[in-house]
């Protein structure tokens, strides 16, 4: 039972990233299918590892969506965690964060129960004030995080972090304050110099 709801929880994320990278995808289909055929199975793995610490990511299960739309289990886990990358972004949830994460991909009320989601790699940046943004505006609050952990459910509201909507990324802060979907973001092992740097492009623009 506990395998066919991770199964369905994956496969709910995984198709509304999917849908929001279309249009991305789209711009340069050509270069994105290459891309895709480019990276093999075992090559996915260990991008989707890369997210998690080693002693998560050993017995963590590993998922991939098909480019038809079916999700395939590439690894099956027994630690309650599940590595994947999705778009560009490569992520490693245990039960809880993929709960409260599959509820915001269908506007849902998110569980209160505390998640872990570790994103040791980085990402390439989200709206910090847009749960449904999927680029860059002139007025989203656009941040690119170096590597971290969210900490989903109530427990991440208690923590005192700061909600401005322009963070420092390289801090913990709440992504999403204010809305059913806020988090906390706690940038680990030296966040990447990315992380400023971005946010200093952005305040010149």
């Amino acid at each position: 039972m506990r395998s066919s709801r991770t199964n369905l929880l994956v496969a709910v994320l995984l198709l509304a990233v999917t849908s929001a990278a279309a249009a991305q995808e789209k711009a340069a289909p050509m270069k994105s299918h290459m891309q895709k055929a480019e990276v093999s199975d075992a090559q996915y793995t260990a991008q989707a590892l890369s997210a998690a610490p080693k002693s998560i990511a050993k017995d963590a299960s590993v998922v991939r969506m098909d480019e038809d739309g079916k999700m395939r289990t590439l690894r099956e886990g027994k630690n309650g965690f599940t590595c994947m990358v999705m778009a560009t972004n490569k992520m490693c949830n245990d039960a809880n964060s993929m709960d409260f994460f599959g509820a915001m991909m269908k506007g849902e009320s998110p569980t209160d129960k505390l998640g872990i989601s570790y994103m040791l790699a980085g990402d390439e940046g989200a709206s910090n004030t847009d749960p449904k943004a999927t680029k860059k505006t002139a007025d989203n609050h656009w941040v690119v995080t170096g590597p971290h952990i969210m900490v989903t459910g109530a427990t991440s509201k208690s923590l005192g972090y700061t909600e401005a909507a322009d963070p420092d990324p390289t801090q913990p802060f709440m992504m999403w304050a204010g809305t059913p979907y806020e988090h906390a973001m706690v940038p680990v092992a030296g966040s990447k110099p990315m992380a400023k740097t971005a946010m200093a492009e952005s305040d010149k623009k």
